[in-house]
């Protein structure tokens, strides 16, 4: 009965060898279709502002370019941080990627005593999508027409007047935090779920004045409804040439927002290098340009290496101005 056995176990390993070595390309030939099926895009801050405006553009054209749809799901909550959680938990398929940046990415890691993740190692980073600086815009109310004016209004009142941000841990908080110690006055800090919130206290005259990306502060400054004072890049912005840079008031005042395409950690090399031709297609093509410059947003593509290099030395940068602010979320 054995030896009956042997020549057929012989034959039907031959054949399994045959059968695998003609499934390897059909294999291979999966893997390099990602992706087949809907992508699902975290944006961890609330819908209305200007990373959804942006996020939304981005992936309308990633949708055109891979022939699958890129949906956003918007996850606001503790700067960015309750969306990327929910992100570094996720399944390393490259099925659910989403909205790393500055703030989650590189002020977090130093203003919280906590996080539930950790920014460098839970995450991998695919390129950068967009940078662009915020702006300073007060209530039509307040009686400041320029920066110096604004400092030396806070100054003669201090606690009496109130900033708020998009959440704690933001760009717009970090701003906020930085104009007080090189301005030295003293405002109340008011953290909202997003952008978009904070802008509408802001115009209801709930608070007196916000740090926003340009994005959302154009929607309201353009029309008049805001007054725009400053921009926080160390240069005026191509996008508004007629507003100052907050740092010809204070020199060496420089913070903008940057994002990344991110996914979770251990990422496949081959869905890494998929995604990194997709942003780069995306992010290059002339169209998106023109309607994120539109925004007041550069798009600008990096490469994995480059992208995860940026991060590491934004959060070096970022890490003493944090320190020296007092600002602390526990």
């Amino acid at each position: 009965m054995t030896s009956k056995m042997r020549p057929i176990g012989r034959r039907t390993v031959v054949g399994g060898i045959a059968a695998a070595a003609l499934a390897a390309p059909a294999i291979v030939a999966a893997q390099g279709t990602y992706p087949n099926k809907t992508v699902r895009y975290i944006n961890p801050f609330p819908a209305g502002g200007a990373t959804d405006t942006l996020s939304r553009m981005f992936c309308a054209k990633l949708t055109e370019i891979s022939g699958q749809q890129w949906i956003v799901e918007n996850k606001g909550g503790s700067g960015g941080n309750v969306g990327m959680d929910a992100l570094a938990q996720s399944a390393p398929d490259g099925y659910t990627l989403g909205l790393g940046g500055i703030a989650s990415h590189a002020i977090s890691p130093t203003l919280y005593a906590k996080l539930p993740f950790n920014a460098r190692t839970d995450f991998t980073f695919i390129s950068t999508i967009w940078q662009l600086p915020n702006m300073l815009v007060v209530n039509l109310d307040l009686p400041a027409k320029t920066v110096p004016e604004l400092i030396e209004l806070l100054r003669k009142n201090p606690g009496k007047y109130s900033y708020g941000s998009a959440g704690s841990g933001t760009t717009l908080h970090l701003c906020g935090e930085l104009f007080k110690i090189m301005a030295k006055v003293d405002i109340v800090h008011v953290p909202y779920r997003g952008g978009g919130p904070a802008m509408q206290d802001l115009l209801a005259g709930q608070i007196n004045m916000i740090f926003d990306n340009i994005p959302g502060a154009l929607a309201q400054s353009r029309p008049g409804k805001v007054r725009a004072l400053g921009v926080t890049s160390e240069k005026r912005s191509p996008v508004v040439p007629d507003v100052p840079a907050i740092a010809e008031t204070l020199p060496g005042f420089d913070i903008s927002s940057w994002t990344t395409l991110t996914g979770p950690a251990k990422l496949p090399p081959e869905i890494i290098a998929r995604l990194s031709e997709l942003s780069k297609k995306a992010l290059e093509s002339e169209d998106l340009k023109a309607k994120f410059f539109e925004q007041a947003a550069i798009a600008v593509w990096r490469t994995p290496a480059d992208t995860l290099a940026y991060r590491d030395a934004e959060e070096a940068r970022l890490a003493p101005i944090i320190k020296a602010s007092g600002a602390r979320v526990d």
